[in-house]
């Protein structure tokens, strides 16, 4: 189900010496400005991440419809005359959003720790339309309750893969060796400073290695198998990437202890 129109959202015009955009947003952190008005950070399609002072937004007969809120989505307006400063949100025709997040606490945290690393792993003005339209999938699955934690794996993978730090999963980082899917008895690893798989005759090189399951190294190998995993694979798996993006980010992220389940 579609929430949002893809069509000639990457308009430009040029009005009174100012550019303004149109675009497809995502709303991925919004916070009080003044007593009336927010700074708004989008996730858009065509310009990337951007971060916006929405006037008036809090009024009650605020253009925007009322203060703007976490995940909505929609056709936005805005400014683009100084990226160096925060845009001026002009227009935001909001869509019917994912409403039924808030009947689900641990999917709501699955979209507020995918919004986070968006938000973290992006840079402004530096458009990705693919990892969008996979972030707008995975917000509508997860408000669909279905297996958000497996969606919620593929996700990350896609923006690891999006900004060029996807960890290699089928080979050893070190000695280029396959992963032999079968053979139960292989000892496999994860080096976060590796990125990726190391095999047993190259473990020792990587301190941080952390010995994965064959089940887990299965799924990595082939992520179709993800979806079809146990809960406990998927905790796993979820795990390793949570010491990944600590690595890569070089803090903890703040939602992940929301994540895993005991």
């Amino acid at each position: 189900m579609k929430c949002i129109s893809n069509t000639n959202h990457e308009t430009r015009i040029t009005r009174r010496e100012k550019m303004l955009v149109k675009d497809t947003a995502i709303c991925i952190r919004a916070v009080d400005y003044s007593e009336t008005s927010q700074i708004v950070t989008f996730f858009t399609r065509a310009a990337g991440r951007i971060s916006a002072i929405a006037k008036g937004s809090k009024r009650p007969k605020s253009k925007f419809d009322g203060p703007i809120e976490l995940f909505s989505c929609g056709n936005i307006v805005f400014s683009d005359s100084n990226k160096e400063k925060l845009a001026t949100l002009t227009e935001f025709e909001q869509q019917p959003g994912f409403a039924r997040l808030a009947d689900n606490l641990f999917a709501l945290n699955c979209c507020l720790f995918a919004a986070e690393l968006v938000n973290d792993l992006t840079d402004d003005y530096d458009p990705h339309p693919q990892l969008f339209d996979s972030f707008l999938q995975f917000l509508q699955n997860a408000n669909e309750h279905r297996d958000t934690l497996s969606l919620l794996i593929l996700f990350q993978l896609s923006l690891l893969k999006e900004i060029g730090l996807m960890p290699i999963l089928d080979y050893c980082v070190n000695c280029k060796t396959r992963y032999e899917r079968q053979a139960t008895s292989n000892e496999v690893y994860f080096s976060s400073s590796a990125n990726g798989i190391v095999c047993r005759d190259c473990e020792a090189s990587f301190p941080d290695k952390i010995r994965l399951t064959g089940d887990a190294a299965n799924c990595l190998a082939n992520l179709k198998r993800i979806t079809d995993t146990n809960e406990k694979t998927l905790n796993e798996i979820e795990g390793i990437l949570i010491i990944h993006f600590t690595e890569i980010l070089s803090r903890p992220p703040k939602m992940a202890k929301y994540i895993l389940r005991s």
